[in-house]
This record gives C-alpha cells, structure tokens and sequence, in this order.
C-alpha cells in the first residue's frame, strides 16, 4: 500500500489558491482512476480520518497491474499537516518509503515537477511539520512550481491567492502530469519518476 498526501489548507476559500495545489492533485488521482466523477466530489464523498479527507483504492499503473492506495489531504492546516501523515502511517504500519507529498514550490517556474526522495523542507511550512514529526527527511516529494511572487507582494499574501489566468492553464497540466509521475513512482519507484517527469514535458 501506498500513501499520497496532498498539502493544503480547509475552507473553501483556499479552494484553487497556490498553497492548494496538491488538494487538486489528490482530486484528480481520485478522478483519473474512476473513484470520483469531478473533482468537488472528493471532499464530499471522503470519510474524515487521521485529521484529514481520506478515500482509497486501487490505482492502475504503468505498464499494467495496479496497487492499493490512500490519499490523505490534511485538514489542519498547513503547518500541522505532520500530524496527519504521522497518524495514517502509524495506523497502516508504513515506512516513509512509502509515502509521496504534494506540495507547491515558490522556487520553481509554474508547472514544472520536482520529485526528490529526501531532502530539506526549503522553508515550506507543511514539509517542516512532517519531517518533525516523522522524525526524518527521508521520504519521496513532489514540488509543483508556483513562480515566485512578484516584487512588494509577501510570498504568505502570493500562495493564499489564486493562479493569474495565465497560469491556470499551465497548472492544470502540471496537475495531470503530476498524477502520471504519482503512478510511475508505484509502480517503478521513485528513480524512475524522478528520471521521466523532473525533465521538461518537451523535452
């Protein structure tokens, strides 16, 4: 089994905010492999376990095959969002291995991927909590650029608002991409992914 922890804030107000984007990747990992319909009805068809929005199955992989997993989306907010990921892989006896959070990243043009197996939080809030918690950085991520905020706007004020319309196109298939690299790091590990999807969607 797997988990897959997408980062973000409750509320409908941070509904399409930056800070959310890996909500929409949780929405559309559930979408693409026909637990939902849209992407609103995870909220409302997920049950409400280990401090967040949880709903699992099977996920069809590349290549064939597929593998159970749980999506989590914390619902403490961001800087809690351990807790969460502590409490499920307590309760389904997981290493860090296997786990995979998504997350936006202020330091990455809009849409590119970044996926790394271990590493430092970069002074996001969500990632220092988890690491606290798991008492280790030795865990896979998946950073989703967001562009950096522009001059005079606070980077809080910039990942609390939502994507300029120019970007939203771009995010929406970084967000599908994301979930294709997801299913590659199930079924082919994180190397794998890492080589595929950390490289230009052109190139």
């Amino acid at each position: 089994m797997r988990l897959v922890v997408g980062l973000g804030n409750p509320g409908g107000e941070f509904v399409g905010t930056r800070h959310n984007i890996g909500w929409e990747v949780v929405d559309e990992l559930a979408r693409r492999n026909g637990w939902i319909g849209q992407a609103d009805d995870f909220n409302r068809m997920a049950r409400a376990n280990f401090d967040g929005l949880t709903m699992d199955g099977m996920v069809a992989l590349p290549g064939g095959g597929s593998e159970k997993v749980l999506l989590l989306k914390p619902t403490t907010y961001m800087n809690l969002s351990g807790r969460a990921v502590q409490a499920a892989m307590a309760f389904y006896r997981l290493s860090p291995l296997d786990i995979m959070v998504v997350l936006d990243d202020l330091a990455l043009p809009c849409g590119k991927l970044r996926i790394r197996k271990d590493g430092s939080s970069g002074g996001h809030n969500g990632l220092k909590d988890i690491e606290r918690m798991l008492a280790t950085d030795a865990y896979p991520r998946l950073r989703i650029g967001i562009d950096a905020p522009p001059p005079r706007i606070p980077g809080r004020d910039y990942v609390l608002g939502r994507f300029s319309e120019l970007q939203r196109p771009v995010v929406n298939q970084a967000v599908k991409r994301a979930v294709q690299a997801i299913e590659m790091w199930i079924g082919q590990g994180v190397e794998t992914a890492m080589n595929r999807y950390n490289a230009d969607p052109d190139s």
